[in-house]
């Protein structure tokens, strides 16, 4: 049960706001092979002010369109896969709706099963 959290500046559209959920559901599916329905997402655009990173860290040159991406999901994937997953999300979103491969910076967050409210008791108090 992947929970992703996608920012980007403030200013960008909706059909692009939703492609880049799209991107990053169809890399969840295709390399974690996460069930169709599975999807919680968020997606937050920030003021310039409010939006700081290294447009040159590690040697890349990031733009002002760069899209930070965090997902939450089970400890259960080994780095093979997590990389395969970094590299979908960016084919994705080269594609549709155009990032480039430089401005998308993802942060893995691997969390104990336990750790998620599913399978203890949270969703029979919802009613």
């Amino acid at each position: 049960m992947p929970f992703s959290r996608i920012a980007v500046r403030a200013g960008k559209p909706a059909p692009y706001r939703k492609a880049l959920m799209r991107g990053v559901h169809l890399a969840l599916r295709e390399v974690f092979k996460v069930p169709e329905d599975d999807l919680f997402m968020i997606v937050t655009e920030h003021e310039a002010d409010n939006f700081a990173f290294g447009r040159h860290y590690l040697g890349i040159e990031r733009s002002d369109d760069l899209v930070m991406i965090q997902i939450a999901v089970s400890n259960t994937r080994g780095q093979d896969q997590k990389t395969a997953l970094f590299a979908q999300i960016a084919e994705n979103l080269a594609r549709d709706p155009g990032v480039r491969r430089e401005d998308v910076f993802i942060n893995l967050v691997d969390v104990a099963r336990e750790n998620w409210s599913f399978g203890n008791g949270v969703a029979q108090y919802a009613t």
